[in-house]
């Protein structure tokens, strides 16, 4: 039994053949492949402690790897949601084999059962998003300096993706919970569940809208039509975010107003 898309092989059980080409796949991407029970022990059984942050397609955890030594991050994939999968499936197709030093450095994944789970790098500040806006009413003083290193840290991850990649990739969720902050407060993009590939030989490309409320381009929300242009006003508004310290969720301004821009 053989697959023409590994990606389509992911439906397999943990011995059948569709796991098997899977993970000789995703080895071929010089990505670890994970066993469930490896990173069930690296988590402590997935204990709500080690719990760093989720979303509506699943969990993040910390975890020690068994040198003791090596802390990673375990985003796990909720088994409910099919898009989840989409997203599982394009995450790895995107970044298996992009480097750079504004980009969260995705190590590997589990391929078994029904368990579908990626291992990225452990960034020691989390998000942008607690960080700087006080997510959970944890948040730390950031002098100007160091907000200017994180704007351009980020711009500059986001102009690789854009510029130096081939085919350019457009994320389509640019925002302060998907900026990761390493212990010197170095910013990289993660969460690529959402992104795009852009050949260089289109205009625009026509597809649902995704992403968050917020920080969408006014012609992405309302026309389907996704450029490039999308992801620099996505991060227009996470520059707002940055020198403003407020957030451009609805909450944070209640009903009168709809997004930080208009509050500027």
């Amino acid at each position: 039994m053989g697959c023409n898309n590994w990606l389509s092989c992911f439906t397999g059980s943990n011995n059948s053949p569709g796991n098997l080409a899977a993970t000789e796949e995703i080895a071929t991407n010089n990505l670890r492949v994970f066993s469930y029970n490896t990173l069930r022990s690296a988590t402590l059984n997935f204990h709500p402690a080690n719990k760093i942050g989720g979303g509506g397609f699943g969990v993040v955890y910390k975890g020690t790897l068994r040198d003791g030594t090596t802390q990673v991050a375990i985003k796990t994939l909720s088994a409910e949601s099919k898009q989840g999968t989409d997203e599982f499936k394009a995450e790895i197709r995107l970044i298996a084999n992009t480097r750079h030093p504004n980009l969260v450095q995705l190590i590997g994944c589990c391929v078994e059962d029904g368990h579908r789970i990626l291992v990225y790098e452990y960034l020691e500040n989390n998000s942008l998003a607690t960080a700087l806006l006080g997510s959970k009413g944890k948040h730390r003083a950031m002098d100007w300096p160091t907000r200017v290193a994180i704007c351009l840290g980020t711009a500059t991850g986001l102009a690789f993706l854009h510029e130096e990649v081939e085919p350019s990739i457009v994320h389509r969720d640019i925002k302060a919970s998907n900026i990761l902050l390493d212990a010197n407060l170095q910013p990289k993009i993660g969460d690529f569940g959402l992104a795009k590939l852009f050949p260089d030989n289109v205009t625009h490309v026509s597809t649902r809208v995704a992403g968050t409320m917020g920080y969408l381009a006014p012609e992405y929300a309302q026309l389907g039509k996704l450029t490039k242009k999308a992801d620099v006003y996505s991060y227009g508004v996470l520059l707002l975010e940055i020198v403003s310290g407020r957030s451009s969720s609805k909450a944070a301004f209640g009903e009168e107003l709809l997004v930080l821009v208009e509050w500027v």
